[in-house]
C-alpha cells in the first residue's frame, strides 16, 4: 500500500479543488491518501477587510510563524511514501500557515526523506516564493521532486482587480459584470486530472527522476520572463518596507496601521506606475539577455535548489 500524504492550506477552496482533481486519477486500490488542513490558531479572515489584509503583509513576508495546530496523531504515526504540498502565495511568500507548518516539528517528522510535490494555486507570481520553500524543505531534509503552478492567465492590471474583487468580498464572480472571473480559470481547475497519471506511474515505481520533466510537457507551469524580473525587484522593495513596518508595534497598532497606509499606497503605485515603466526597460533589455533568460526559465522549471 502506498501511503500519500496532501498537506494545504486555502481560504477559498480553490486550492483544494485543484488537489482533489490531482488525486483523482491517484486514489485508488494500492494508493491510501491522507489529508492534513494546516490550522491556525487563530484563523484568518475570509473575505478579508482592507486593513486586516495589509496589515498581515511584514509578518507573512519575513515568514515569522505563527501558532497553528498540530496534525492528528493519525497522521503522525504513518510514514509516507509521497507529500503533496499545496499552497498560497501571499506578499510574494508562502502563506503564514504553510510556512510555519514546514518550520514546525511536525513538518521535520513528516518530511524527512520524503519525496514532496508541491501545487500552487495564486495570481501570478510564485517564483520567489518557490524558492522560499524549497529552503525550507531542504530544512527539513524532504526531496522536493515534482512542482506545479497554476495562475490566473489574465494580463497582470486586470487579475489585480479582479483578485482584489474576490478577496474583499468573497465572490469569485464577474466584477461589474465586466471583467473576467478571479483567480484560477474553471477549465485550468478541471484540467489538473492530467497532472495525476505522471505523478501515480513515479509513486508506484518509486521513481521520481523524470516526473518534473513529464510534468512539464503536459504544462504544469509557466514561467513569464518579465513577471520573473518583476517578483525579484518586488522583493527587495518588499523587504525594506516590512523590515520597517515589524519595528511599528504588533498588527493591529494605531503607529503600525499608518505605516500599512503607506505601504497600501505605495503598493498601488508600483503595479499601476511603476510596473509598466519596468516593462518597458525589460523590452529594451530583452535581446542583450537572452541567455540569462533561458538560464533562469530553465532552473526555475526545475526541482533544482541553489
Amino acid at each position: 500500500m502506498k501511503e500519500i500524504l496532501v498537506v494545504y492550506y486555502t481560504q477559498s477552496g480553490q486550492l483544494f479543488d485543484i488537489l482533489e482533481n490531482i488525486l483523482s486519477n491517484i486514489n485508488s486500490e494500492g494508493v491510501n491518501v491522507s489529508y492534513h488542513k494546516v490550522e491556525p490558531e487563530e484563523p484568518y479572515p475570509f473575505p478579508w477587510k482592507n486593513k486586516r489584509f495589509y496589515d498581515a503583509f511584514p509578518e507573512s513576508f519575513l515568514q515569522i510563524p505563527t501558532k497553528i495546530h498540530p496534525p492528528k496523531e493519525d497522521i503522525l504515526s504513518k510514514k509516507y511514501d509521497l507529500v503533496l504540498l499545496g499552497y498560497q502565495v501571499w506578499f510574494l511568500t508562502p502563506s503564514p500557515p504553510i510556512n510555519s507548518f514546514l518550520k514546525s516539528d511536525f513538518a521535520k517528522q513528516l518530511l524527512k526523506d520524503t519525496p514532496v510535490i508541491t501545487v500552487i494555486a495564486c495570481r501570478n507570481m510564485w517564483i520567489q516564493a518557490q524558492e522560499k520553500t524549497k529552503k525550507l524543505l531542504n530544512a527539513n531534509e524532504a526531496k522536493l521532486v515534482g512542482h506545479i503552478a497554476l495562475v490566473d492567465r489574465h494580463i497582470n492590471h486586470i487579475s489585480v482587480i479582479t483578485i482584489s474583487h474576490w478577496m474583499f468580498t468573497g465572490r469569485k464572480d464577474r466584477k461589474w459584470g465586466i471583467f473576467p472571473k478571479p483567480g484560477v480559470s474553471s477549465q485550468d481547475i478541471t484540467e489538473a486530472t492530467k497532472f495525476g497519471a505522471p505523478i501515480k506511474s513515479a509513486l508506484l515505481a518509486n521513481d521520481y527522476s523524470q516526473l518534473q520533466k513529464n510534468l512539464l510537457e503536459i504544462d504544469a507551469l509557466n514561467i513569464n520572463p518579465f513577471l520573473v524580473l518583476v517578483d525579484k525587484r518586488a522583493n527587495v522593495l518588499f523587504s525594506k518596507w516590512a523590515n520597517l513596518i515589524i519595528k511599528k508595534g504588533k498588527p493591529g497598532n494605531p503607529k503600525r496601521l499608518k505605516w500599512i497606509g503607506l505601504f497600501k499606497y505605495y503598493l498601488l503605485f508600483a503595479i499601476w506606475l511603476i510596473a509598466p515603466i519596468v516593462f518597458i526597460v525589460f523590452l529594451l533589455t530583452y535581446l542583450p539577455t537572452t541567455k540569462k533568460r533561458n538560464r533562469e526559465k530553465k532552473y526555475y522549471s526545475s526541482v533544482s535548489s541553489k
